[in-house]
């Protein structure tokens, strides 16, 4: 029995770690925030489940409908975004809920000094991938809304560039279900122990590598891409790039947890098609790059810095390059070439 006891109280869940996090760097914290992340938390164990059974409950395949995007809905992706929406939209503390699934922001109660968070959601990233079993994910963002009162217009609020987060994360949803988030003390990651139903520390204050010769991009788009992002890709696969390796995986979230955890670059460049980029800033690129950041690495639109960049509509679009800090900077070098 004793052992059992001792045994447990080893277990360092997310829940826990958040707490301890709050009353380590933010001892006047009043527990707001870390009781937000703890639906997030529930949110995604509810997903992870009918992932896992996703193969024989029939929720596989698509809805046959688009959403704002213009991307096919799947039927996991409602289902994400309803376990989502129900799980934080009862907390006094949420105001407005946005998610890449819908036209508009959910208002869940006006803003006031209590309803003051703002949560920025894409419920499955790499959804197309569902039906063959890739991994695929959620992203998530939280800000708070703006102390000015932002003019009274809920999307002054919802607007703000990434530097103001107050918290970001992931889940990869794959051979095992893995959550990072960042408070803006660090990068910690958890792993959902199906035994007991929890997430478990696995890796804490997370940094990236600082190099990393792996890059992660879709080369089929090669002849859209600008010519600095083609020079840099010719350049990777030469003798004198010394040996990089192309790895792509087609989900965002999991392109980015490898390149977190291995180090490397993950570009998403403009195309001609799609001028101004084709990832979402506020809830795709954004919390990625505050992720990136915290661990030491960076992440560029080819012009600014991601995080410096001021939003101008709610699915706003943006390139990405995102990674070790030294590759960000080597892409960068033939970008502006």
């Amino acid at each position: 029995m004793k052992a059992t006891a001792s045994s447990a109280m080893a277990i360092r869940t997310v829940q826990r770690h958040i707490i301890e996090n709050q009353r380590k760097h933010h001892p006047g914290a009043t527990g707001e925030l870390s009781w937000l992340l703890s639906g997030i938390v529930l949110a995604t164990k509810i997903i992870s489940d009918y992932v896992r059974r996703a193969g024989y409950i029939d929720i596989l395949g698509s809805t046959g409908d688009e959403n704002v995007q213009g991307e096919v809905v799947q039927k996991l992706d409602v289902i994400a975004n309803d376990t989502i929406l129900a799980c934080l939209g009862y907390h006094d503390d949420v105001g407005i809920m946005v998610s890449e699934e819908d036209d508009e922001p959910h208002i869940i109660k006006e803003l006031d000094d209590r309803a003051k968070y703002i949560i920025l959601f894409d419920p499955l990233d790499g959804s197309s991938n569902i039906d063959v079993n890739v991994s695929i994910g959620t992203i998530f963002s939280v800000m708070q809304r703006r102390e000015d009162g932002g003019g009274g217009k809920v999307m002054d609020h919802i607007l703000q560039p990434g530097y103001r987060q107050v918290a970001a994360g992931y889940v990869v949803y794959g051979s095992s279900t893995v959550m990072s988030y960042t408070t803006g003390d660090g990068v910690h990651m958890f792993t959902l122990d199906p035994s007991i139903g929890v997430f478990r520390l696995s890796k804490e204050n997370i940094t990236m590598p600082p190099a990393g010769k792996m890059y992660s991009v879709n080369e089929a788009y090669f002849a859209q891409f600008p010519k600095g992002v083609q020079e840099y890709l010719k350049w990777a696969k030469s003798d004198e790039a010394g040996g990089y390796a192309l790895r792509y995986i087609g989900s965002l979230v999991a392109d980015f947890h490898r390149t977190l955890l291995r180090g490397g670059v993950f570009l998403y460049p403009p195309t001609k098609k799609a001028p101004g980029g084709k990832l979402r800033l506020l809830y795709e690129a954004n919390p990625l790059a505050f992720l990136a950041e915290q661990t030491g690495g960076a992440a560029h639109d080819g012009t600014q810095r991601i995080l410096d960049k001021q939003p101008t509509a709610l699915h706003e679009r943006t390139s990405l390059i995102i990674g070790s800090k030294a590759e960000v900077d080597r892409v960068l070098s033939f970008w502006s070439d």
